[in-house]
């Protein structure tokens, strides 16, 4: 399966998903390393077996074994902290706020990888899993790092544009499977 393939399996009503699909892949806003782990980390949060084996061939090779490991970590991790801290923010009751998560979290002090490369990561699996608490803390220690709103844009861009990729797919899949058991 390659990006290619993928671009192929989008409807016509889903090109400009087809068009960022492809520009967003040479952003020059980031770095490659950057851009690579966003994508995957993006692809893991999408939940579609089809995107994440078309954008892992895509974008694996370009990352070394440590980085690699770093995007699917983000990933894995925000799916924990991304419920919890949505909970969180979303509950009426204030003592959830004040007590400790008691989650382990230590891939978020060391992920492997430079500390904001992981930050962007983290951030575009966040905007996915749509927690607002975890976007606003990652985007602030992206800030403090120096890092401009447009590289934070450009990686949750790529969130977004895998994201709506990985729900197209899926959504025509099913609407396929659907007509072929009414047939």
């Amino acid at each position: 399966m390659t990006i290619e393939t993928l671009k192929s399996r989008l409807p016509d009503y889903a090109k400009d998903l087809r068009l960022n699909l492809s520009s967003l892949g040479t952003e020059a806003a980031l770095t490659e390393q950057q851009r690579a782990g966003a994508f995957i980390a993006s692809a893991i949060a999408s939940r579609n077996a089809e995107v994440i084996q078309a954008i892992t061939a895509e974008f694996a090779p370009k990352l070394s074994a440590e980085a690699f490991e770093a995007a699917k970590t983000a990933a894995a991790i925000m799916a924990m902290t991304n419920i919890y801290y949505r909970f969180v923010h979303l509950s009426s009751a204030p003592d959830y706020k004040t007590l400790p998560a008691k989650l382990r979290m230590n891939a978020l002090a060391k992920p492997g990888v430079d500390k904001v490369d992981f930050e962007l990561w983290s951030i575009a699996v966040s905007a996915v899993n749509g927690c607002g608490m975890c976007i606003d803390s990652h985007e602030k220690a992206l800030r403090e790092h120096g890092v401009t709103a447009e590289v934070i844009q450009a990686a949750v861009r790529i969130a977004a544009t895998v994201h709506a990729v990985a729900a197209t797919i899926g959504g025509e899949d099913a609407m396929a499977s659907q007509l072929k058991a009414a047939a």
